[in-house]
């Protein structure tokens, strides 16, 4: 098809502002599925996109539309809207000529707009505004207009006023995006150069390769190279999405689609890579994308220690189709052996063991989540520790660094008071604020990342009635008086249960945390010590005292020795117990470290 008569565009927005509900309803308008196929979240064909309601990895899906006449192909990405999943928006804008921004018509503009605005800015993308939910009982679109205005800095006489649930107004759409979105650049009789922009394994026809032809095309049985790699395949199957997996004879410039090579060794294939001929290969490779820099690391075991190499299998397979998260082998004495994995955030974590229980069937163990941090050793050598276990003996630290995030508070004026105090409970760093209208806010603030991701949404909403909203970004590194905090079971020290926080918190954290860890590991028949301690300095201490069996009850009477003897009996067996039991602790209880910060 001629470059001129094809349109690729995102639709990005803050968390349930329409985006799926949007793709849908485009889908239908255009024909690429009947009435009867229609379902909500139609591109979410994640089981756990469906149950949780979100949208978790970027879809892409080709869409045929004739306007005046002459028929158009639209190549549609829908994107997450979560800020832990903002490297696949940012992917997906790198595939795009033009963005629809959705906002709600009573929320306004959010946290997630801002951030996925300037994002589309970034890469020089034609934005085209769409207000939704018009048919709400209650709107404020001349101010959401004005948010559009101020906030973004876009025209409100461009944006578009639409109800993506009930269809009002989505021909307008089509055509905003026909005549403001420009045509892909690229010559069909250039060398190839695709660009990867996601990947997926199948068991039974190996890696599929998602891309967008930039220059060149690319045909069913020709022999293609990976740049990266320098590895060449033949293509045996090409195709598009529309919406379901449709073979098709070649992709020209501006196309989007999969290729099948039959690749089946999964570090063959990398997202960013460049697709090009073998035989006439490109002279470069395309920009690609900036390596995402994961934030949040915890460790996932196995229940069962003979499924480490299923986990190890299925790890891998998953980051195929989720390249922003890393993984790498680890061991602990608690635990045995599993990975350590870095995560975008909570959410993304969450997501990441629930897709991994439910698509390779594994049951996991996974310890409390920590962020990197930065040591200046006495020695002059700078050092980044993901893993509290890692942390040197604190004589050799000259400097204790933590990671500090810059976030944007968008919120009601009732609510600035509330979050002023949240933020200096955590040691925040007060910026500025400004008024995007009567009643709403911007706040800035710097604050430790650590002090962001665990809750800090959460007190957002209960502060704020549900009506703020947050975005991050992490701008460096600065000193702080941090300590790693040791828990010690029956006198062993658990390495999983180690944590890094403030000292200030250190003896209220650690109390907290030992009174939750003995409500998590029930009673065995010898009393249990539970300590957390800094270095070798015990701050706090719980006993979970042993089960009592009343050895003497079928003593009826007697001489007292018959008694004594079975008391000595007893005394000798918890003697042994102290020395040799093992204390069996509960995947709850490796929890318990984020939930120890909570209790004030």
């Amino acid at each position: 098809m001629d470059t001129q008569f094809i349109r690729n565009f995102s639709i990005v927005a803050h968390i349930d502002h329409g985006k799926s509900t949007l793709a849908d309803q485009l889908l239908l308008k255009s024909g690429a599925i009947t009435q009867r196929e229609f379902k909500e979240q139609i591109l979410d064909d994640l089981s756990i996109e469906r149950d949780r309601g979100i949208t978790v990895k970027a879809r892409t899906v080709a869409i045929n539309y004739t306007f005046e006449g002459q028929e158009y192909e639209l190549n549609l990405i829908d994107t997450p809207g979560h800020v832990d999943f903002h490297y696949e928006v940012s992917r997906s804008l790198a595939a795009c000529e033009g963005a629809l921004l959705l906002v709600d018509a009573f929320q306004g503009v959010q946290a997630q707009t801002v951030a996925n605005a300037y994002a589309a800015i970034e890469v020089d993308l034609s934005i085209i505004p769409v207000v939704n939910k018009i048919d709400l009982p209650v709107t404020r679109i001349d101010e959401v207009l004005e948010e559009i205005e101020t906030v973004l800095g876009l025209e409100p006489d461009d944006a578009l006023m639409i109800s993506a649930r009930d269809g009002i107004g989505v021909d307008e759409v089509f055509e905003a995006i026909i005549n403001r979105v420009p045509p892909p650049q690229g010559k069909s009789d250039a060398p190839l150069q695709a660009l990867v922009f996601d990947s997926k394994y199948d068991s039974f026809r190996g890696v599929m390769t998602y891309v967008r032809i930039m220059e060149g095309t690319i045909e069913k049985g020709q022999r293609i190279k990976f740049m990266r790699e320098g590895t060449t395949y033949d293509v045996l199957d090409i195709g598009q999405f529309r919406p379901e997996m449709r073979v098709c004879d070649r992709l020209g410039p501006g196309q989007v689609g999969y290729i099948l090579t039959g690749i089946k060794d999964l570090g063959q294939v990398h997202v960013g890579d460049t697709v090009t001929d073998a035989r006439q290969p490109a002279e470069k490779s395309l920009p690609g994308y900036q390596l995402p820099q994961q934030m949040v690391f915890a460790g996932l075991y196995p229940t069962d220690s003979s499924d480490f190499e299923k986990l190890r299998d299925s790890l891998q397979k998953l980051s195929l189709n989720d390249s922003s998260f890393s993984y790498m082998a680890e061991t602990s004495d608690a635990l045995g052996f599993g990975f350590r994995c870095g995560f975008l955030g909570l959410l993304h974590m969450e997501i990441i063991q629930q897709r991994l229980e439910r698509e390779a069937d594994v049951d996991l163990i996974q310890t409390a989540p920590n962020v990197t941090y930065e040591l200046l050793l006495r020695n002059g050598e700078t050092k980044k520790i993901d893993n509290p276990q890692e942390v040197p003996d604190a004589g050799s630290i000259q400097e204790f660094r933590e990671p500090i995030a810059r976030v944007n508070f968008i919120l009601p004026t009732t609510g600035i008071g509330p979050i002023m105090q949240l933020a200096a409970d955590r040691r925040g760093t007060y910026i500025s604020t400004e008024y995007l209208g009567t009643n709403r806010a911007l706040m800035i603030y710097e604050l430790p990342l650590a002090e962001v991701i665990y809750d800090m949404h959460d007190k957002l909403k209960s502060a704020t009635r549900g009506y703020g909203t947050l975005d991050y970004d992490v701008i460096g590194f600065r000193a702080a008086d941090l300590v790693k905090v040791d828990v010690l079971v029956k006198g062993n020290r658990v390495d999983a249960l180690s944590t890094i926080m403030h000292r200030a918190d250190a003896e209220r954290r650690g109390r907290n945390l030992v009174k939750r860890l003995k409500k998590e590991i029930s009673k065995h028949q010898f009393e249990i010590a539970i300590q957390a301690a800094i270095g070798g300095k015990v701050i706090a201490r719980e006993t979970i005292s042993a089960l009592r069996k009343n050895v003497t009850a079928k003593c009826y009477g007697g001489d007292i020795t018959r008694k004594r003897k079975l008391w000595a009996k007893q005394r000798e067996g918890k003697k042994r117990m102290r020395q040799f039991g093992q204390v069996e602790i509960p995947q709850k209880a490796f929890l318990s470290v984020l939930e120890a910060g909570e209790d004030q």
